[in-house]
């Protein structure tokens, strides 16, 4: 099916005030989800990290003693991953109502399972943690359950990207059937690899500073091993985690739709790149440092990497409010002319009614009976309950038996149940009574 010829979905949106200034929003929402994300990455990193250790392990105990090291900070770097994921999804949610909620639909079974799929991650990760010595001597399940993890974790992330890339681009939404219909998007994959890459940076340069601490007993733990041999080891992670960004950042921009492409983006992205070029000449001087000098610039690698990781998530924020500014017009177009309706349907509502001669003239319990009754019921033929001329036979010279009736009534036929009139006060019963009772 050709995309190019379906119609763009216009929804309606939700005419509600927002709780705060849009700019403190927009704000908030840069600087939490980068909070969040950057958790996320220590955790999908440190779990690939704890499974690569430890299947090195395998031939050098300490090399499994470092997985569990690093084990400790995946389920901290968890906790805090969810707890700082609460800001940026409630704000998305006000800021991005109708475009998140429409992904969610489009993506549907996938996108319900990010939780069941996190908690059951979880519950292995705490097992792997816990069971450590319990599970000595059955490593092949101890790996078993940490690649698992590993597996789950980096299939989640790329379950929220495919949902929050798809909200960026109603023209497409027509064409979605589904989520791997949503992961076919040519810029899904290429925005992943950019994540993983991502995760492996971050994780090499906290576990620097991590193992890299006066109080930290690397030594005592791990004897066979030397501390900034495996920092250095780290490093390199970090290095060509963010060396592969610069090919994968241009082809993440080439595979974007243009519609969301500025100078204003741009801009700050470069901008972004160009601090980048700072951090890696450092660690690249890291890289090339002698053992005692390892970690002599880890401030300074942190503090660009930090400024990058900000350009960055603006220019990522920037992206989508120009690949969504033509679509929320035609939505505050749609909504508008909405609300419009709304405004005249309660005028309509409450113009005071002129009744017609014709009208003036009907006995007032007719006039009741058109309001309330004519849906359901005709004065001499069956609709879905009994003409009223067979109602006036049943009742015959029985005004109060009828009232009740009509104000609360019972079953006595097939079919649909007549729904009580509760609502008629004791004169509207009369006079309808009266009316239906008059009828031959």
């Amino acid at each position: 099916m050709n995309i190019f010829f379906l119609q763009v979905i216009v929804q309606k949106d939700v005419p509600l005030p927002l709780p705060f200034p849009e700019w403190f929003l927009v704000g908030l929402l840069v600087i939490s989800f980068l909070v969040h994300i950057l958790f996320v990455n220590l955790m999908v990193g440190g779990s690939v990290l704890v499974l690569i250790y430890q299947i090195l392990g395998l031939k050098k105990k300490d090399y499994d003693v470092l997985a569990h090291e690093i084990t400790k900070t995946i389920t901290v770097n968890k906790s805090l991953a969810v707890v700082m994921g609460v800001a940026p999804l409630l704000i998305i949610n006000t800021l991005y109502t109708t475009y998140f909620y429409t992904a969610n639909a489009l993506t549907g079974l996938f996108w319900i399972m990010i939780i069941p799929l996190v908690s059951l991650a979880l519950l292995i990760l705490y097992a792997h943690k816990f069971w450590w010595e319990k599970l000595e001597n059955n490593k092949f399940l101890h790996i078993s359950m940490i690649a698992t993890v590993v597996a789950i974790f980096l299939f989640v992330p790329l379950i929220f990207l495919t949902n929050i890339n798809l909200m960026l681009f109603p023209d497409k939404w027509s064409a979605i059937e589904g989520f791997f219909s949503a992961l076919a998007l040519p810029n899904v994959f290429p925005r992943y690899i950019h994540f993983l890459n991502a995760c492996l940076a971050a994780t090499g340069l906290f576990l620097v500073w991590y193992l890299g601490k006066k109080e930290y007993s690397f030594e005592e733990k791990m004897p066979s091993i030397e501390r900034n041999k495996v920092r250095k080891q780290l490093y390199t992670f970090t290095f060509w985690g963010s060396a592969v960004q610069f090919i994968i950042g241009p082809l993440v921009l080439f595979t974007l739709p243009t519609q969301g492409l500025g100078w204003n983006m741009m801009i700050v992205i470069l901008s972004g790149a160009s601090i980048a070029i700072f951090a890696m000449f450092y660690l690249w001087k890291e890289l090339n440092a002698s053992q005692e000098n390892i970690g002599s610039h880890w401030g300074k690698i942190t503090v660009s990497m930090a400024v990058v990781i900000i350009f960055m998530g603006t220019g990522r924020h920037l992206y989508r409010a120009n690949a969504l500014a033509p679509h929320q017009k035609l939505v505050a177009q749609k909504t508008a002319e909405y609300e419009k309706l709304i405004a005249l349907a309660k005028l309509e509502k409450n113009k005071p009614k002129v009744e017609s001669k014709e009208e003036k003239e009907l006995p007032k319990g007719q006039k009741i009976f058109k309001e309330n009754c004519a849906a359901c019921h005709a004065i001499d033929k069956l609709l879905v309950g009994p003409s009223m001329k067979e109602a006036s036979q049943i009742y015959k010279g029985n005004l109060n038996a009828l009232m009740q009736w009509i104000k609360k009534p019972g079953k006595k036929r097939d079919g649909a149940q007549m729904p009580a009139q509760s609502h008629l006060s004791d004169q509207e019963l009369k006079d309808i009574g009266e009316w239906i009772l008059s009828l031959k």
